[in-house]
Formats: C-alpha cells, sequence, structure tokens
C-alpha cells in the first residue's frame, strides 16, 4: 500500500459548519438568512405544519383493545395429519413433523382438509368440524385440558385481629 492509495474514513466526512467563507458552510453555516429556522433553538417540534393541524390529530383513533394476555394458538389442520406416519398424534409428534414450533403451547385442531388414516388425536382445542372428520375415519380425538396455575390469583382475605 502506498500513501495516494490510502482513504479517508467515513468518520470524516462529517463537515465542520461555519468556519469562515473558505470553508463553503461559514457565515450563515447552511441555514440560510434568517427566519426561524436560521435562529439558535429556532427548529419546531415533529410533526408540526405551520400551524394546521397535525397528520396524527387528523387521523381517527385506533378502535378496540389489545388483549393482556393474549391466547397464542397453533393451528394444524387435518389436511397437515394426512402425511404423518404415526398413528398416535399429540403435541410432540407435531413438533418432530414441523407442523408446530412449540410443543408446549397451545394446539388447536381445525377442519381443513379430508382424512382417510384411522388416527389417535391428543391436542388442546379442536373444532367440531375437525372431531367430526376423525371420528368419521375411524379415528378418536383427546382434548387435553392444559394444567392451570396452582397459584391463586386473588390474595384470601383475613378477618382476625391481632
Amino acid at each position: 500500500m502506498k500513501i495516494h492509495e490510502l482513504e479517508t474514513p467515513k468518520t470524516a466526512a462529517k463537515k465542520r459548519l461555519g468556519r469562515g467563507i473558505g470553508s463553503g458552510t461559514g457565515k450563515t453555516a447552511g441555514r440560510g438568512t434568517k427566519g426561524q429556522n436560521a435562529r439558535s433553538g429556532g427548529k419546531r417540534k415533529p410533526g408540526f405544519e405551520g400551524g394546521q393541524t397535525k397528520l396524527a390529530q387528523r387521523l381517527p383513533k385506533a378502535r378496540g383493545f389489545k388483549a393482556v394476555h393474549p391466547v397464542d394458538f397453533q393451528i394444524v389442520n387435518i389436511s397437515d395429519l394426512e402425511n404423518i406416519t404415526a398413528s398416535t398424534i399429540d403435541a410432540e409428534v407435531l413438533y418432530k413433523a414441523g407442523k408446530i414450533a412449540d410443543p408446549k403451547k397451545i394446539v388447536k385442531l381445525l377442519g381443513n382438509g379430508e382424512l382417510t388414516a384411522k388416527l389417535q388425536v391428543t391436542v388442546t382445542k379442536a373444532s367440531k368440524s375437525a372431531i367430526a372428520k376423525i371420528e368419521k375415519a375411524g379415528g378418536k380425538v383427546t382434548v387435553a385440558v392444559k394444567r392451570e396455575s396452582t397459584k391463586s390469583k386473588a390474595k384470601p382475605k383475613t378477618t382476625e385481629k391481632k
């Protein structure tokens, strides 16, 4: 490497403003002449539109609400079960087959598609149409309930005084 092959680092491109007329950005430092934006502290707030009502205020407010504890279902259709070779299907089998992302989360079986194999399916939730289609094919659906927390959320009230 020779001295003429050296390149300036990217941080050196920052321009120093207001350092004389020879610098190219002297005197007014690129701010123009007079006016609010030429003054120190003269920048307007983000979203200010010159007195016109701000866009954020012109648009309607978002309606509805966002659930504090949303229930995130992992959806499995009957058509997804057709390709699985196991006769007994549960969350672990679906996870290993790549049909769901997490075997510990809620799995809901929906009735989209057709089924020809006789299967024993264990899921957290299932639609009526999915249960009907599996039973029609000679299989059985077991809806297993996820274990709830044993801790009570409400504290018991004590009435005795010390």
